[in-house]
């Protein structure tokens, strides 16, 4: 199985999202492109909350170093992201892919993050209550919908905010969203988990 973790925007809680998949299915995981951060980027942050010793982090494709969209950080370090070197890792085990930013966020002048989902790619969308999230949950849905991509799930994180979550729920076409409302729950118990553990640990 292979799961694209994307989000609504930045910092909206991907890569502990990710974190949470990688443990839960011993699986392994690749962010294609990092800009910036490249010392504490999001795959040591991975390689620190996940135990399992199945798991393999493979990777980035391109390690750029600017915090900044991914155009722009390619820009400055005189290189152009092309779609064709960005060649997914041979692995038996289950693959968790996490992307940069949101679904639209420019790689170079023509290709987006969107570019970069594969048709045997089950895609969880990850959502954070905020003043216009609802705005931007339901246009990452839709553009994912309009590609004929199939979304698996929506995990909100953070605080629950039910009429906000009731409505995202409500409104996209595809039934596979259906059914969603207990799943942000169990997420939240295992956010809370690998975040006590974090404490502990570090």
């Amino acid at each position: 199985m292979k799961l694209f973790i994307t989000g609504i925007g930045t910092d909206v809680g991907k890569t502990i999202t990710s974190a949470i998949v990688v443990e839960a299915l011993e699986a392994d995981y690749w962010k294609p492109i990092q800009a910036g951060d490249l010392d504490h980027s999001d795959s040591h942050k991975i390689k620190s909350k996940v135990e399992s010793r199945k798991s393999k982090v493979h990777p980035n494709a391109y390690a750029l170093n600017t915090p900044a969209s991914p155009h722009w950080a390619a820009e400055i370090d005189g290189i152009t992201i092309d779609l064709e070197q960005i060649v997914e890792p041979e692995t038996d085990n289950h693959l968790v892919i996490e992307g940069a930013g949101g679904v639209l966020v420019p790689l170079n002048d023509k290709d987006y993050v969107i570019d970069l989902i594969q048709k045997d790619y089950k895609v969880i969308v990850v959502s954070r209550h905020y003043l216009g999230s609802i705005n931007h949950t339901l246009l990452t849905i839709e553009a994912l919908q309009n590609r004929k991509i199939d979304v698996a799930g929506i995990i909100f994180s953070g605080d629950e905010n039910k009429s906000t979550e009731d409505i995202i729920l409500k409104k996209p076409k595809q039934s596979s969203l259906e059914g969603l409302k207990m799943s942000h729950i169990l997420i939240r118990m295992l956010l809370a988990i690998m975040l006590i553990n974090s404490v502990i640990i570090f």
